[in-house]
This record gives C-alpha cells, structure tokens and sequence, in this order.
C-alpha cells in the first residue's frame, strides 16, 4: 500500500488521502454515536421505568460504575486520552503536528462510551473529533506517512467526525477552520470541505439524513419576537459564560488538589450529577439533566417548554455540567450548551409572553437563538453556531434571528473575557498555540527576530523547597524550566536532574543559559543554540531585564514544518 501511495501523483494522492481519511472518519464517528446512544437507551429508558427508589438506586449505580471506570481508562491506562477531546486534537495539530497515539483513540472511544451512555452530562462531540481525527492520523502512519506530515489528516479527520457526529457538514467546515486551524482562508480548505461531505455521506448512508431535532416548520414570525432575541440571547449568552467560568475554575483547582486521585475525580462529579439529575426528575419527570439530553431538548422544539420548567432545567443543566467537564469526565460542551441555551430562550420567550403577543413559531425561534447564543459564548465560534443550528434544524426561517442574537452573545463574550473555552484549557495545561506567517526566503527566515518562536507564558521554578518542585512538575510536563530566584535568571533545569533531586534529597543542579533579547535574529544565535546541551532558551526584553519568554529547538522546528505546509 505504501508504494502504491508514492506511485501516484502527488495531486491525485492527496485527492485519495483526503476521502480516505474523510470515510475512515466518519465510519468511526458512526460506530461510536450508535454504541452510545444504544447503551444509553438501553440502560435509562429501563431505568424511568422503575418506581422512584429503584429509579434512584439504578441511577446511582450506574453513574459511579461508569464514571470510575472511565477514570481508570484516562488516568491510569492512558492519560493521553483523557479530556473532552477537541482541545487534545487542537494540541496535537499545532504542537506535536498532527500525531496522535492509536492507543489514545481506543480509549477515548471506550471511555467515551462508558461515560455518555452513562448518563454523565456531557456531549459527543469531543470524543467525535478526537476519536476521528486521531484516528485518521494513525491511518496515515500506517500508510507510511511521516510523522511531521500528519497535521492534515487530523484536521480532515476532524471535519468528517464532527459531520458525522450531527448531520451538519458546512458546521463541520467552519469549526475546523475557526477553531483548530483558527484561518477561514486556510489553504487546506478544500481538503477540509471534501472530507466533511464524506463525512456527512456516510452518516446519511448508515443512519438517515433527518435533521438532529425535528421541529414544526417556522413559516413566519412576528415582528414583536425580534425585541425578545436580544435578551434571550443574553440570557443563553451569559448562561456560557457562567459555565465557562464555573467549569473551568472547578478544573484548575482541583488541579492543585493533591489528596483526591485523578481517577476518582470523575464519579465525585457523577454524584453531583445524579442529585441534581434525580431531583428534576422526581420534580419535573425530565431525564434531561442525564447524557445528552436531547429527548427533552426534542421534545421541547416539538412541543413547547413552559418557561418555569425550562429555568429549572437550564439551571440544573448548567450545574452537572460544568461540574462534569471541571471533574475530569469523558465528553465534549456542544450538546450541553446548546440545551442550556434552548431552555434559556424558552425561559425568556415564556416570560416575554406575558407582555407581547408571541406566535408558537416565535417561542421555537427565540428557543434557537439561545441554543446558538450559549454555544457560541463559550466556543467563540459565531459562524459555526449559526451554521449548526440551521443545520440541526433545517430552518431557513430563523437564520436573521441567529444572526442577531450572534451579535449580542459574542459582545457579551468578549466582555467577558479573551480566551474562549478551549483555548483557556490549553492554558491551564501549560500549552500555547503560536501560528507563524511564512517568511519568503530562507533569508527572510533567519532574519527573523526571537520573540516570533517565544512561548509568552514561561512555567519557570521560583523556589527549589522540594513541595514547590512537586507541585511544578505535576501542573506542568514541560522537560525542562528555567529558574528564576528572587526575580534574577538563573539558568535552566532539567525534569530528569529535578526528579533525581527529590529522590536523593539534594539540591538540583541548575544549568547557566544565556539570556538572549527578544529582537534578535535566529541567525545572530544560531551558534549558541547548537552549543546548548539543554534546547532551552529564554529571553527578556532587554539587556539585564526579566524573563518574558522561552523558546526550544522544537518549537522551532514545528514552526519550520507549518511554514513547509
């Protein structure tokens, strides 16, 4: 097979990888949203048969068995795998180019499963876009492709399992170029486009080409709903927020807490999903709160919602989630916002009608614009969520709705914050995703200052008491720091010599490194960076002045394989 590919012309060959890795994909996605949403409803629709108690203790049982289990798999079998998924596809992409472990892709699949059809309320589609485009990026491995040339086959992969994983192709395109590549001009484009509507081929092919919620046609509306989209789309834009800021400050401090093992984290959030879960259904007869949610979510768009039931569950709905993602557990953020968001504009619309007179279509559209108005304030994706939601529903009608209320979520987003929510879990893992516009020569390479490779976030070891070097090198997996005591540079240290120093009790020993300006050139230090025994370098703004950043040998080679791309 690895001739064959070599044989064939190099604009044919990628024609040939590009459906390859667009099927392979979206086959993946199939087998892995058909095993989760049958194991879900074979284990909760028997579940809300039983009485009340049984319903408590089954739910119970579940939850923590599935969760524990899912926790075993991502901390103790193969922590690579562990996450949502779609910040994970995003690090491998930019900082390891494309690679990811076929190891990782098995246990995503599996703990993805467990964790979903488990009733954890998270989404499928993070472990959809890490299990496709990992998947497809072992596929190029094993078809002989280098590993610095795997960053289009994670990125195709990407595309064809988020088509796959909700029947939303154009979706699929433009969270992959807004998202991980973060250029809608990105040249892999087409590629991306063509690998999405494979995607799209095989979900309509094995599974049908209904919409993901069917509602009733939205013909017209009133005029007087179009004064309601801008607060309901405050309403769901402000409930992303909330669950950016509560799910991800869950997770940065229990990053820090020592005394609860990785592996359990994720059914001590289960518990909290099972109270809240369990107190709306003895309350409001919704199994929302668990999986997906989409049943109720469906139900409402068919149904209507009334407004003090959709508060209710866009609340509790907010809580298990935000405390599921910042435990630890095995799931995306795209279907929990979008039914937070529809609840939201439920509520809103419900309130509304108290003073204007709403049509049925009016509730359905206000419900819509919240689903993209909640999404898009966390993900900071304002074309993919409209996209979506238009998709999802295949209702033309309500797109100027979606366009305005984009308007208001993304004011509020902003206000809110810079980061959206992946970037700001690459954050906390200590990643940091630079993109290098291509110089013209390789004169106009080396000419290039410093401060273009430089990491802007330096981890550096400020004080050598062996708890503090613990806690470094358990938040960070960096292989070497810089050291910097009382606010002077004091070299670098390596992970191995900071390791051997806990263990045998000693001080580490710290390596002397230059400090280098941000305004110089590659080429003015290219002698002293093959010299260095260490491939760390650091740089401070001036002469004598204090460290703002650090670069490696590899950063510089991922940016010389980017520029190649």
């Amino acid at each position: 097979m690895v001739r064959f590919i070599d044989r064939v012309p190099e604009r044919v060959r990628l024609l040939i990888l590009t459906l390859g890795y667009g099927v392979a994909g979206g086959l993946v996605t199939v087998a892995f949203m058909l095993a989760m949403n049958r194991l879900f409803a074979l284990v909760w629709h028997r579940l809300a048969l039983l009485s009340p108690g049984g319903f408590l203790v089954g739910s119970l049982v579940v939850l923590v068995v599935s969760s524990a289990a899912a926790g075993v798999l991502m901390s103790r079998v193969c922590p690579e795998a562990a996450g949502s998924g779609i910040p994970q596809l995003k690090a491998a992409y930019w900082i390891d180019l494309g690679e990811v472990p076929f190891r990782a892709v098995l246990v995503k699949f599996v703990g993805g499963v467990l964790t979903l059809a488990g009733g954890t309320s998270l989404g499928r589609e993070g472990p959809s876009v890490f299990i496709s485009g990992g998947f497809c990026s072992a596929l190029a491995g094993w078809l002989g492709i280098d590993r610095r040339k795997r960053r289009h086959a994670a990125a195709t992969g990407a595309a064809a399992g988020l088509a796959a994983a909700f029947n939303t192709p154009l979706a699929a395109i433009a969270f992959v170029l807004e998202e991980i590549l973060g250029d809608l001009g990105s040249r892999v484009l087409g590629s991306v486009m063509l690998a999405s509507v494979a995607g799209a081929f095989i979900v309509y092919a094995l599974v049908g080409r209904q919409p993901s919620f069917s509602m009733p046609s939205v013909d017209a509306v009133s005029w007087g709903m179009y004064a309601v989209v801008p607060v309901a789309a405050a309403l769901g834009g402000l409930a992303g927020v909330w669950f950016q800021r509560g799910a991800l400050g869950l997770r940065a401090r229990l990053r820090t807490v020592r005394h609860l093992p990785t592996w359990l984290r994720p059914t001590c959030g289960a518990l909290v999903v099972w109270a809240v879960g369990g107190a709306v259904y003895l309350g409001c007869g919704h199994l929302g709160i668990f999986g997906l949610g989409y049943e109720d979510l469906s139900e409402a768009l068919v149904q209507g919602m009334p407004w003090r039931t959709a508060g209710v569950l866009a609340l509790a709905k907010l809580v298990a989630t935000a405390v599921s993602y910042g435990t630890g557990g095995c799931g995306g953020i795209f279907s929990p916002t979008l039914f937070i968001g529809a609840m939201c504009g439920f509520l809103a619309s419900g309130v509304a009608a108290h003073c204007l007179p709403l049509l049925p279509e009016d509730h359905l559209v206000l419900a819509a614009v919240g689903m993209s108005a909640a999404f898009g304030a966390a993900v900071r994706a304002p074309v993919t969520g409209i996209l979506m939601i238009f998709e999802m529903t295949h209702q033309f009608g309500m797109v100027p709705a979606l366009m305005l209320g984009t308007l208001v979520s993304q004011g509020i987003a902003r206000l809110a914050g810079k980061h959206n929510f992946y970037d700001e879990v690459l954050s906390q893992e200590g990643h940091e995703i630079r993109r290098i516009a291509p110089p013209r020569d390789l004169v106009a390479w080396r000419q290039l200052p410093l401060s273009t490779f430089a990491g802007r976030q330096p981890v550096a070891i400020t004080d050598l008491a062996p708890e503090a070097v613990r806690r470094r090198l358990k938040c960070h997996p960096y292989r070497c720091f810089p050291v910097v005591l009382r606010g002077e540079v004091q070299g670098v240290v390596t992970r191995d010599e900071l390791e051997r120093a806990l263990k045998g009790g000693v001080s580490p020993r710290v390596e002397r490194a230059p400090v280098f300006r941000e305004d110089q050139s590659l080429q003015e230090i290219e002698p002293l960076m093959i010299q260095s025994s260490s491939g760390l370098f650091l740089l401070a703004a001036r002469d004598g002045g204090p460290l703002t950043g650090v670069f490696t040998l590899h950063d510089l080679l991922r940016a010389q394989a980017a520029v190649l791309e």
